[in-house]
């Protein structure tokens, strides 16, 4: 039997965050946990029915069918941008129980009882703190992905 999965929450100096990407890690929590992924796509088109937002994102679609996309942001000299990302199908199967990050919010771990079930890889930077925007824009669509 193994133990459950969780980190300690992180938290920066307020110099250097005011929030946001603990807000971030809040949201995308909000949208997985108590599901699976099923698959991810990069630089999927987000549909019309995410209302205001547009463009594209990494979407990750749940067991649900509801698709979860991060989206980068840019802003002069703020920005927050998935890197990378590492999938273990070994433990796809299980049941997501937590979103959790390490050094500095640059590593985000989307968990399982298991273990991580998907590592993000993020850059980021709050820019000249904090005039400019970051942080990634999180669109939760209930429709399918269109081919």
């Amino acid at each position: 039997m193994s133990e459950a999965v969780s980190y300690e929450i992180e938290t920066l100096s307020d110099e250097v965050d005011d929030g946001t990407m603990p807000r971030n890690v809040s949201a995308l929590a909000d949208a997985v946990v108590g599901h699976r992924i099923v698959m991810i796509e990069r630089d999927a088109v987000i549909p019309e029915s995410a209302n205001s937002w547009r463009g594209r994102g990494t979407a990750l679609t749940l067991d649900s069918g509801k698709r979860v996309f991060l989206v980068d942001t840019d802003d002069c000299c703020a920005f927050t941008e998935l890197e990378a990302f590492l999938l273990h199908p070994e433990r796809i199967d299980h049941v997501i129980t937590g979103v959790g990050t390490t050094d500095e919010f640059t590593r985000w771990h989307i968990y399982a009882d298991m273990g991580d079930v998907l590592e993000l890889t993020v850059g980021w930077s709050s820019g000249n703190p904090f005039y400019y925007g970051y942080g990634f824009q999180i669109a939760v669509v209930d429709e399918p992905a269109q081919g």
